[in-house]
């Protein structure tokens, strides 16, 4: 089974934006559905489609698959079914053996910027660059599918 373990952190802007980053990724994601047990998510991600499905979160983990779909048929998803989309720049970067995905968002959100990382374990540590700011893993207000 696919899961996902992952934390969350808001990025202090002003360190962030002192920062050599790389070329980021325009990402468009809206949702098919969204309920408290499940998501089904559609996102198109520079010139590339996903749709991807997520379970609850229960003690850090939740089930998660995600598969590559054609992008023209992401853009046609999320204009025939998503009724709100997300729009966001997405840098990697790696730090410590980690890759951190922090997003800029521009609809809706404007000015948030969320870091994530992706674990293999629960108890896996991880050091923390300087420019995170607060955690925020598990607050349903920094969900994606809630911010829509």
């Amino acid at each position: 089974m696919g899961q996902e373990i992952e934390r969350k952190f808001l990025v202090n802007a002003a360190k962030w934006n002192q920062l050599d980053k790389p070329v980021g990724k325009e990402i468009r994601q809206g949702y098919v559905d969204r309920t408290p047990e499940h998501t089904v998510r559609i996102r198109t991600k520079g010139d590339k489609g996903y749709i991807t499905l997520k379970g609850k979160e229960i003690n850090g983990v939740r089930a998660e698959f995600e598969y590559e779909i054609p992008f023209d048929d992401a853009v046609e998803m999320l204009n025939l079914f998503c009724d709100k989309v997300l729009r966001k720049t997405r840098f990697e970067i790696n730090f410590q053996g980690f890759v951190w995905e922090v997003d800029e968002f521009y609809s809706p959100n404007r000015g948030l910027i969320l870091a994530e990382i992706e674990l293999p374990s629960i108890e896996t540590g991880f050091q923390i660059p300087d420019w995170i700011g607060e955690e925020v893993t598990g607050r349903p207000e920094y969900y994606n599918a809630n911010m829509i």
